[in-house]
């Protein structure tokens, strides 16, 4: 691995970890404010957002990787983090593992939202290439 390529891997998992670190926030707050039912509830729908959001600026100021690869470093770190740090050292359990909507629900729609971003900026991008004003873009 040369240095670029080191330096654009450090860029996806650099915006993959400020997902979950605002993930994290989103959990440790609404734990410290509210139940954790609506925790739960505010972090599935906020995961696709942030991660869609991250998406947006990592696809149009570096796109270094296919909309299907970001996808999945994104929620490979994810994983990873939950399990290796959340899970084994700050809840001590897996417990959060057995939660779909905890769980399973926000590691869909992150890949999910980072995958449909990158699908639909490259689209656009084709489009405008091609000579469709950007106007009629839909």
């Amino acid at each position: 691995m040369n240095k670029s390529s080191i330096a654009k891997a450090i860029t996806v998992l650099t915006f993959a970890f400020v997902g979950w670190a605002i993930c994290g926030a989103i959990m440790g707050i609404g734990r410290a404010v509210t139940s954790l039912e609506n925790t739960l509830d505010i972090h599935a729908i906020g995961a696709p957002i942030v991660f869609g959001t991250l998406s947006l600026i990592y696809f149009k100021r570096f796109n270094y990787t296919t909309p299907l690869r970001t996808a999945i470093a994104f929620l490979a770190f994810v994983v990873f983090m939950d399990v290796f740090l959340i899970a084994l050292f700050v809840e001590k359990s897996f417990a959060m593992f057995a939660s779909i909507l905890g769980t399973w629900i926000p590691f869909t729609l992150i890949f999910l939202s980072a995958y449909l971003t990158g699908l639909y900026l490259e689209k656009a991008g084709k489009q405008t290439a091609v000579g469709i004003p950007s106007s009629t873009k839909g």
